[in-house]
């Protein structure tokens, strides 16, 4: 199919992008910054300008057989005032009204339509369970989410099969609900948020994108459908299960009148409880693959099939012109199993457009200068975060061999050594796939300090963070 996505560059769309890749779909992302979203998704998509000429957006959408919306302004992040509330509004209602109005006027408009909502719906309810029957609750995320469905099934009026996912809070690597609930935790000061006993309708954001792929396959999913795993827990609950898996104390509570002060009327976002249940879902016959928060988390946060190990004074290292002017002190090691053939993996890894795609977003990645061609002595520069400091970087090409193997080295950047080997082997249909890093921090004595502190857990998230992106891209990946 050829699918029309909005919202593609955000935490569920890039990763929706991958999943739809993987089946063969053809994807066309509207976005209002073409150039970001190319850092992001690469080669994966086609981009169609938010901002272009109406044509341009009718033309886009007579191509395609499906659309998915998932745009929005964020939820959470500043307080609701006017101006903020009406952002809220018009990329969600406004929004999905221009989107439906627009299909209308297809010739041929697309036959399916999978739209955002979220279980705001249902205001805050206590332990009630909610299954997609029970009525819409009150407040302004309730009254939005309302009228954004309403305009969303307005698209039944032309054809379109109409599903409206109401979803949970979503858990994944590198971003979503986790991303701003790791770092206190990691540091042992976590704790629930608000009373912690309002419920939390989380859902792995591999089994939403399952959710969204049946919702464009299956003519029998249409309406609303909680997007939310079986299991809603409360937020006391989270926490003691987020600080078990990180093996952290989860006792320090943030205060509900704390949140208020610091959130006003978006607060209502953390402490009001739904208690989302999946009943449609599982009447169309989904299975979960996380149905369990412990079995979710267990999956994001576990890194240990990322081995960092020091470099033995005296070890045998490969010949390397780089490496013996630049001695390594640590090795990282990944070995995946891939159910695709060598010629379509090799294709994708040394695209230097896809490198946007394998690292994680908070690092800001961007090819400054891309090469000519992938080839032995080929430059690419790129500009990245790591933490909240900006790098210039420059990676030379030094082995290239076809479907086979392929190492860069850094001439500019943060590390005193940094050489990356990436090997690629058949086996029948299948391809396995070796990452080694040898690597070495700046700064001597004080770098390994610093690599043991931070920068090897760093590395693991980041190539864990891969592996995530190889199982959407190209379906599970054998550690």
């Amino acid at each position: 199919m050829n699918i029309f996505v909005t919202g593609a560059t955000g935490f569920i769309g890039r990763a929706l992008v991958l999943r739809l890749r993987r089946d063969g779909h053809d994807v066309t992302a509207m976005t209002r910054n073409p150039e970001r979203a190319r850092s992001l998704l690469g080669q994966e998509a086609v981009y169609v300008d938010a901002d272009a000429s109406a044509e341009a957006l009718h033309a886009a959408l007579e191509r395609a057989d499906a659309v998915v919306n998932l745009a929005g302004e964020p939820i959470l992040g500043s307080r609701w005032d006017e101006d903020k509330k009406k952002r809220l509004w018009s990329s969600r209602v406004d929004l999905t009204r221009s989107l439906v109005e627009a299909m209308g006027r297809c010739a041929t408009p697309p036959r399916t339509l999978v739209s955002g909502s979220a279980v705001g719906f249902y205001g805050n309810r206590g332990d009630v369970e909610l299954s997609e029957s029970a009525d819409p609750g009150d407040g302004f995320l309730a009254e939005l989410c309302k009228a954004w469905e309403a305009e969303a099934l307005k698209a039944e009026d032309h054809g379109a099969r109409v599903v409206v996912l109401r979803t949970g809070v979503v858990l994944g690597r590198a971003g979503g609900a986790l991303e701003p609930m790791l770092p206190p935790f990691q540091f042992g000061v976590g704790g629930p948020v608000g009373p912690g006993t309002q419920y939390v309708p989380w859902i792995h954001l591999d089994d939403l994108l399952e959710m969204i792929v049946s919702a464009l396959q299956v003519e029998s999913w249409s309406g609303p459908i909680n997007g939310s795993g079986p299991t809603p827990v409360t937020f006391r609950e989270l926490a003691s299960e987020l600080g078990r898996v990180l093996n952290r104390p989860a006792f320090l509570p943030v205060p509900t009148v704390a949140l208020k002060v610091i959130f006003g009327q978006a607060a209502s976002v953390l402490v009001d409880s739904q208690r989302a249940i999946p009943q449609r879902a599982a009447a169309l016959g989904f299975e979960f693959r996380y149905p369990t928060l412990r079995e979710a988390l267990a999956d994001i946060l576990n890194n240990d099939f990322v081995e960092v190990n020091g470099v033995r004074s005296g070890a045998e290292l490969p010949e390397s012109s780089y490496l013996d002017a630049n001695k390594p002190a640590f090795e990282l090691g990944t070995r995946v199993r891939i159910a695709k053939p060598l010629s379509e993996v090799f294709s994708f890894f040394s695209r230097a457009e896809n490198l946007g795609l394998l690292t994680p977003p908070q690092m800001q990645f961007r090819i400054t200068q891309p090469p000519e061609r992938m080839e032995a002595g080929a430059e690419i520069k790129y500009r990245l975060k790591v933490g909240p400091v900006p790098i210039s970087w420059t990676t030379r090409i030094d082995q290239w061999e076809e479907n086979a193997v392929f190492v860069d080295s850094q001439e500019q950047g943060p590390y005193a050594c940094w050489w990356h080997e990436h090997r690629f082997e058949a086996d029948g249909n299948e391809t396995v796939m070796t990452d080694r890093v040898l690597y070495a921090p700046p700064l001597g004595p004080l770098g390994r300090i610093a690599n043991h502190v931070y920068v090897a857990d760093e590395l693991r998230r980041v190539f864990g963070y891969r592996s995530a992106v190889i199982r959407r891209r190209f379906g599970a990946a054998m550690r």
